[in-house]
């Protein structure tokens, strides 16, 4: 394994693992029920797909050199991950009996109500992520950092894609099915409502400043 390769490795992982609107949609979303938690996990690694596969093929490029294409992606994925948090918040204010809708029937197991939660997860996890519009910038702008000079730039980059969907495939889902293990004090009425309304705060937080910033860009 060269030098470079070794150090993606390390990159790769602290850009997967640090917290942010992923994590905090898998770690809600599995408070509802393990399913979902995994569904939504495995989401948010369809998401990184198509980043990479956008890199790879030289197409986020178009959202850098279109000014108006690019503000409008930013748009829609901060006023997705605003809606995520408002809904988290109006959920946890009307308590956790109440809360999770078709996710938590996916954990009672209810026949259509289950799968219906499991897709909804999936396409939540699928959305925050493939609707950030910094992951084509920073994939077209990481990538080729590390191609070696005189190396085939295809090939690699397709490697260092694979990694980072790789590393999102093990990460997102060991979150959820962590926080499952931990359910039986994390559900617990009052403890649900504050993880609710702490994730459905920072998502808030985090889709008013995407939105602003674009606005005021």
């Amino acid at each position: 394994m060269d030098a470079q390769l070794t150090a993606f490795l390390g990159v790769a992982a602290v850009m997967v693992a640090l917290p942010g609107a992923d994590f905090t949609v898998v770690v809600r979303n599995a408070l509802a029920s393990r399913s979902a938690g995994v569904a939504t996990a495995l989401g948010v690694a369809g998401g990184l797909l198509v980043h990479t596969a956008l890199a790879v093929a030289g197409l986020a490029a178009v959202l850098v050199a279109v000014p108006v294409l690019f503000r409008t992606v930013q748009l829609l994925g901060g006023a997705y991950v605003l809606y995520l948090g408002i809904s988290a918040l109006r959920a946890a204010r009307r308590g956790p009996g109440q809360a999770g809708g078709a996710e938590a029937a996916a954990g009672r197991g209810d026949g259509p109500h289950a799968a219906n939660g499991t897709r909804r997860a999936l396409r939540q996890g699928f959305l925050t992520n493939a609707l950030n519009p910094k992951a084509p910038v920073l994939f077209l702008s990481l990538l080729p950092q590390f191609v070696p000079s005189g190396a085939a730039p295809l090939p690699r980059t397709l490697l260092l894609a694979a990694i980072v969907v790789l590393f999102a495939l093990i990460w997102f889902p060991a979150v959820a099915l962590l926080v499952d293990r931990l359910g039986r004090w994390l559900r617990r009425p009052r403890t649900a409502r504050a993880i609710e309304g702490g994730s459905g705060a920072a998502l808030t937080v985090l889709g008013a400043v995407l939105v602003t910033g674009t606005l005021l860009h």
